[in-house]
């Protein structure tokens, strides 16, 4: 996300936050993401994954909750940014959302990391988009 791409970001909300670490645009989730919270954590995810080749990292580190509707979005992120040629990365370290993601299936197409400096240094090398095809958001 530039400069330009910035102005139009969404505003914080109590469940998501937009910012730039380096190269790449890091979309934070915090709280309880449910149905209610979808419509705040949907902009902000489809902002950051808009531009071309945008190189979008989600921050589920700081989230007590998520459910089906947060697995559909960031699916869904992670097909708009592979499309454009971009990159999605997500950092997940506790074990029962990294529990959800591997239940699901997602673990392998999301491949969550430990740290943001993880994620920027996937964000920076060109992924195999080969398992796109598999999990269509």
């Amino acid at each position: 996300m530039d400069n330009e791409d910035w102005r139009s970001a969404p505003c914080s909300t109590p469940t998501a936050r937009t910012y730039v670490l380096g190269t790449a645009t890091v979309v934070e989730l915090r709280g309880s993401l449910d149905l209610a919270t979808a419509p705040g954590v949907r902009a902000h995810l489809d902002a950051a994954a808009a531009p071309p080749g945008a190189r979008v990292i989600v921050d589920l580190r700081p989230a007590e909750f998520f459910d089906c509707i947060t697995l559909g979005l960031l699916c869904r992120a992670r097909r708009r940014t592979l499309e454009s040629d971009g990159h999605l990365n997500v950092v997940c370290t506790r074990p029962w959302h990294l529990r959800i993601l591997t239940a699901v299936g997602l673990d392998t197409a999301l491949r969550p990391v430990a740290t943001l400096g993880h994620a920027l240094a996937q964000a920076a090398r060109p992924q195999d988009t080969a398992e796109f095809s598999a999990v269509r958001g």
